[in-house]
């Protein structure tokens, strides 16, 4: 199962949604308010957690500076409520992750 980090972006309604359906997702503002984006990425590699957040500034931190992370989900729609929110992304985690994108060693 995959283990979520939910940006300060997200709001705590939507982890709180996603949490009732016993999806593994932790809060940023839960952990540490406040927090730098290179520090949410260590959090995240500490706690093996992908990173869930509406904030491109990750994809310059990942992809230009070559940081290593787990994964991020950059959300990119204008939620209507906490509840759209975690119904996106519970939608992605039934789709699944795409099996030329998994390690190789957990490809079946």
């Amino acid at each position: 199962m995959i283990k979520l980090l939910a940006d300060e972006n997200i709001p705590i309604k939507a982890v709180k949604t996603l949490r009732r359906k016993n999806i593994d997702i932790i809060p940023v503002l839960e952990v540490s308010p406040s927090l730098s984006d290179r520090a949410v990425v260590d959090l995240a590699n500490r706690q093996g957690r992908v990173i869930v957040t509406f904030d491109k500034d990750f994809g310059e931190l990942i992809f230009r500076e070559k940081l290593k992370v787990k994964g991020v989900v950059l959300l990119r729609f204008i939620p209507k409520s906490p509840q759209h929110i975690a119904k996106r992304i519970e939608y992605l985690l039934a789709a699944g992750i795409p099996r030329e994108l998994l390690p190789r060693g957990q490809r079946r």
